[in-house]
């Protein structure tokens, strides 16, 4: 008799998801939403930089908020949207991939992370279309089967675009998507060039998206957050790197 019989094939199975958070009641509910995250290719893997601002409809509710989550040593997730449906899809994804390893002494595959996203936001339709829990994803891989980075973007309706160079999500980010394109144009191609001139490209491109977009928090009051994810896994960057690189884009000391 196999005692694994009746084991759940998946974590969402097991936990009934999506089925263990109930809608809100009403159409006026207003949340609280993150703006703006990057992620760009560098030398060594992939940089993932967002500012810190949390906002509920014209207030800023918070300006400390984590927007980059690493769900795993070789994915992270940039969040941009809805601020509690982001955490809590964020958490089902981490047990989920934890429960895949445990279960099947392997590491989930790439496709299989990815799809896990999808279905993570099939999911959320219903909330997404109510207005009260709209967000959209930026997934940094690297896959150690094949030895390559990826940067994956998504629709609300969790169709996946993949990118190789860049990546942005966000109500800012709608205000730089060209500008990816001419840095890269004019000074090569990002996964060519170190981290610290990236992190300089980065930190521009979130200046000029909180210049235009009052949702994206700037440079000046709280640093941004910066994660790396290489072959070794994922490392945040501290203050102080950030620190010295802002000045490089601001002219202050």
């Amino acid at each position: 008799m196999n005692a694994f019989a009746d084991r759940p094939a998946s974590f969402a199975q097991l936990v009934g998801y999506p089925n263990t958070m109930s809608k809100p009641s009403g159409a006026d509910v207003e949340g609280v939403h993150g703006t703006t995250v990057l992620a760009l290719r560098y030398d060594q893997g992939i940089l993932n930089l967002g500012d810190r601002r949390a906002t509920m409809a014209n207030y800023i509710m918070y300006d400390r908020a984590d927007k980059i989550i690493p769900l795993d040593d070789c994915t992270v997730m940039a969040i941009s949207g809805s601020f509690a449906r982001s955490i809590e899809i964020a958490r089902y994804l981490r047990h989920a991939f934890k429960y895949y390893a445990r279960t099947q002494l392997q590491d989930l595959s790439l496709e299989g992370k990815l799809q896990e996203v999808t279905r993570a936001l099939g999911s959320n339709l219903e909330f997404a279309l109510d207005g009260v829990g709209m967000f959209l994803p930026l997934i940094s891989a690297y896959d150690p089967r094949t030895d390559d980075f990826g940067i994956y973007l998504y629709d609300v309706l969790g169709a996946r675009f993949e990118n190789d160079e860049f990546g942005a999500a966000g109500s800012g980010s709608e205000r730089i998507r060209g500008v990816f394109d001419y840095v890269s144009r004019v000074k090569g191609p990002f996964d060519k060039r170190p981290l610290d001139e990236v992190l300089v490209e980065a930190l521009t491109m979130l200046d000029i998206a909180a210049s235009l977009d009052t949702a994206t928090g700037g440079l000046d009051l709280v640093l941004p957050v910066a994660m790396t994810l290489t072959k070794e896994g994922v490392t945040r960057i501290s203050d102080a790197q950030i620190a010295k690189a802002v000045k490089q884009v601001t002219g202050r000391s």
